[in-house]
């Protein structure tokens, strides 16, 4: 039996912010506790400690195995780095989205999810992996083919949810055809000449694929017990679709409307952290802070900023103080954990797994000075 105490520290729990300590015994909490702390107790010098966050929509691993354009770096080192920064931004349970997009034609929308799946598995069983992974598969249901390649990874690389993604110009994220232009000219490079073919194909994809494959997916999905997230839904109709498929995540939502009649239905509400920390959304939508201040924000996500979580969660109480510390928190924590169905972890409380983060806020803002996961330092 291995046991530790944390003391002085100040314990962001389920509904308030106490003083007092942790008990960790064999990767477990044992016990909250203030007053005294037992003798030989490790001094957390008055720091927060947070559960450690659940993270379960960043894509930042692709950027790792193409840290330039047309540069493919070494995939094992990839994604050990990628590793190591997810685990000291706080995040001790991380779902990996992999996008199933087969389409070679539109360079740097295919993120190799098949590589990625298998070296993250490779790194898991070497024991090199200080987060513990899931895989997410991202699949644009306008793809010929993305059934069969999600499949294939269902069969091997236990995946744990998947996304319903529809990236046609004209709709969902892309409410206009020159919003779909303008942001893949500035990612990609592409001419106006090569996005008039991306485009055509989009629209004509859209036509002969996206309804069966969207079908096949819900059905893979439900037979395979894993939880489904749709993507960017922007209208009434994005939800009532949803709530048939019984998806019970919807990720950025990209109007009001749609985040509202999601979070009415039971279906949690997941926005990107970055929109919090920036103010906005990058590509125009719905501004995260304006649903936090409407009570349909459930769930953060880095997306792209694996460090955006925990200035998400620092910041909104003071952008909308009708929300608490602990509730922030809660949304880069618990609420990820239980849509996830994750049980056993997402809060720090006596029988759940001995996962939390040390964070100091004395500079300019919070810091992840220490990370632990069941009970062992991995930061």
């Amino acid at each position: 039996m291995i046991e530790t105490v944390y003391a002085h520290a100040r314990l962001v729990l389920e509904e308030v912010v106490i003083e007092g300590h942790l008990v960790v015994r064999d990767g477990f909490i044992t016990e909250i506790g203030t007053g005294a702390a037992p003798r030989g107790a490790v001094d957390m010098g008055g720091d927060y400690v947070l559960p450690g966050f659940v993270e379960l929509h960043t894509d930042h691993v692709e950027g790792h195995l193409y840290p330039r354009p047309r540069v493919t770096w070494n995939a094992f080192a990839a994604v050990t780095a990628y590793d190591a920064q997810i685990a000291a931004s706080g995040i001790t349970t991380v779902f990996d989205s992999l996008r199933v997009w087969p389409d070679k034609r539109a360079v740097g929308m295919d993120g190799d999810a098949p590589l990625l799946a298998r070296t993250l598995r490779e790194a898991g069983e070497a024991g090199v992996l200080r987060a513990e992974h899931f895989v997410h598969l991202r699949c644009e249901v306008t793809a010929d083919g993305v059934v069969e390649e999600a499949g294939a990874l269902v069969e091997s690389a236990g995946v744990r949810l998947i996304s319903l993604m529809d990236h046609t110009p004209g709709q969902r994220q892309f409410m206009t055809e020159a919003q779909f232009r303008s942001y893949y000219k500035k990612k990609s490079g592409m001419s106006d000449a090569d996005l008039d073919i991306i485009v055509a194909d989009r629209m004509d994809a859209h036509a002969r694929f996206a309804r069966p494959n969207r079908a096949r997916l819900v059905a893979m999905a439900r037979g395979q017990g894993i939880v489904l997230a749709s993507h960017d839904d922007a209208t009434d109709a994005h939800v009532a679709e949803a709530i048939e498929d019984g998806v019970a995540i919807a990720e950025f939502p990209t109007t009001d409307s749609a985040a509202e009649g999601s979070h009415g239905a039971g279906i949690r509400v997941l926005m990107g952290a970055p929109n919090i920390v920036r103010g906005g959304s990058h590509t125009g939508n719905v501004a995260a802070e304006s649903l936090a201040r409407r009570g349909v924000l459930d769930i953060l996500s880095s997306d792209y900023v694996p460090g955006s979580l925990m200035l998400a969660a620092f910041d909104l109480p003071k952008r909308v103080p009708a929300i608490t510390l602990p509730q922030a928190v809660a949304m880069v924590s618990a609420n990820p954990a239980a849509a996830a169905g994750l049980t056993d972890r997402g809060r720090l409380a006596p029988g759940l797994r001995a996962d939390f983060i040390r964070v100091s806020v004395a500079g300019a803002g919070p810091v992840a000075r220490a990370v632990w996961r069941q009970g062992e330092r991995i930061s």
